[in-house]
């Protein structure tokens, strides 16, 4: 028994400090800029039956989507760069690079009013179905290319298509609502046509899929950040009400096999997931007619927002410090250290309830250790050097859905969260109770983990905190892209 504590101690270690929201709105910047807002990221062993051998990885992007969100709905941003990098040596710099563009082209569909030709304020002029059909009135396109060494000097390759070598990739159209797909199942048979299989250069064949989905974060964000204003010990399932049940996202989709990913003699990999903007902007007071005219941008790329490790931005860094969070890469964390050694919101969670005793174990080393290196016999690279980033074993097979523990390895289940991250792993619940010193709990009066801490300086670590907020791997779809159909706008 002492032997599965320390190993669920060990796990319970990897989430790293405390809850909230996702990464939602979690910068200044972000809040002018919601397109290139990444929410979630997710990597992961795929669980489809016969994909064991492939991992995908789910960057969100453009938070609190409500369905109702027309005429333009949500698009990705044709100015920026969407990225997810992959460090698959341990030494916090990208080794393989995905970076995907994106173009809207207007169709200028018109309709014959009184003997004049008028465009028309839809983005579609009747129902949808098929790729690029000619009732909807904006095409949105994209291309991915795959670059090897540094994102931005590094060897560049255009995927393609498996067959047929196209090297452009339509989008659906976000769910404008049932009439317009043909019934309630029509937009899902819409959206599968945009599954994409990629060859990969000296490799094999991946897939990709971007679109629109449904909110795939789940938690009781009002009452978080109204001071904490529920039950910290209540019921872990049907406690609460999830507040982003109504709202949909916009996901980048990857599904790569393995040995794309890995290096030889390490089979863990870190990554996250990225969004730049050009360097300059200028506005144009007198857009020209067409889409997407109104301000002209150049320059070098810049980053503007950063989602590995859920949580993070959003809860630890400090407000002063969250674009510069954004705008930094994993190699460089070292400057945002104290933000872990001396975490905030366990200090704000005892103030709240005083009788949950925050840690005392200054420098949190229980969080430096695990957090920024992953966990050792677990995620950990050989060679890692601290840095903050989603890091996956590929070694570990996936556990299959009906069988999958949502508190990950803490759970018993080590394909789970904190060793990548699935849609239905609970990194709310397991990151509170890891903030409170669950780990110190674990480790024994000996500190037999050797993360610095021992029970006396965790009053609350055993405490099963949570948001009463849950969900199940059977809550989400069972295959590639994993996340569920989007809300539809008539709803």
């Amino acid at each position: 028994m002492w032997i599965a504590a320390i190993i669920t101690g060990t796990a319970l270690a990897g989430a790293m400090s405390p809850a909230s929201a996702s990464s939602h709105r979690e910068a200044p910047f972000l809040t002018n800029a919601p397109k290139v807002d990444g929410t979630d990221f997710y990597m992961f062993r795929s669980y489809a039956a016969g994909r064991q051998d492939y991992v995908t990885m789910i960057a969100n992007f453009i938070p609190f989507q409500d369905p109702q969100g027309g005429p333009n709905f949500y698009q990705f941003d044709q100015n920026a760069l969407y990225e997810i990098h992959v460090d698959n040596n341990g030494d916090a710099r990208e080794d393989i690079t995905f970076q995907l563009r994106f173009k809207n082209t207007s169709k200028r569909t018109a309709l014959n009013i009184g003997g004049k030709q008028v465009l028309i304020p839809l983005i579609n002029s009747s129902t949808i179905s098929g790729v690029n059909p000619a009732s909807l009135n904006v095409r949105e396109t994209y291309t991915v290319d795959m670059v090897k060494g540094d994102r931005r000097g590094g060897t560049r390759s255009r995927l393609a298509a498996a067959t047929g070598g196209a090297t452009e990739f339509d989008k659906p159209v976000d769910n404008i609502g049932d009439k317009v797909f043909g019934g309630t199942t029509g937009y899902e048979t819409y959206a599968n046509q945009h599954m994409y299989d990629i060859a990969i250069p000296g490799c094999g064949t991946g897939r990709v899929f971007v679109g629109q989905r449904k909110e795939s974060f789940f938690i009781a964000v009002g009452k978080i950040f109204d001071l904490f204003n529920l039950n910290p010990l209540g019921a872990e399932t049907n406690g609460n009400t999830n507040d982003l049940e109504g709202k949909n996202v916009s996901s980048i989709a990857l599904e790569i096999p393995i040995s794309c990913l890995t290096a030889a003699g390490e089979p863990v990999i870190g990554a996250y997931a990225t969004a730049s903007m050009r360097q300059g902007r200028l506005l144009n007071p007198a857009p020209a007619s067409g889409i997407n005219t109104a301000v002209k941008e150049g320059g070098a790329w810049s980053q503007v927002s950063r989602i590995g490790m859920p949580l993070v931005n959003e809860v630890i860094i400090g407000m002063d410090d969250k674009d510069r969070f954004n705008t930094s890469k994993p190699k460089d964390d070292v400057q945002f250290l104290d933000y872990v050694t001396n975490p905030v919101l366990p200090a704000v969670v005892e103030t709240l309830f005083p009788t949950a005793k925050a840690p005392t174990n200054f420098p949190r080393t229980d969080l430096v250790t695990v957090f920024l290196k992953g966990i050792n016999g677990v995620n950990q690279p050989k060679n890692v050097v601290a840095s903050e980033m989603m890091r996956l074993n590929t070694s570990i097979a996936p556990t299959p859905a009906a069988s999958q523990n949502v508190l990950g390895v803490a759970g018993g289940d080590n394909a789970g969260f904190p060793n990548g991250r699935r849609p239905a792993d609970d990194i709310v619940d397991v990151s509170l109770r890891v903030a409170m010193g669950a780990l110190c709990v674990l480790t024994g009066a000996g500190d037999a983990l050797q993360v610095g801490c021992k029970p006396a300086d965790a009053p609350a670590g055993a405490a099963a905190l949570t948001d009463g907020v849950r969900k199940t791997a059977a809550s989400f779809k069972p295959a590639f892209p994993y996340l569920n159909t989007p809300l539809p706008g008539n709803q």
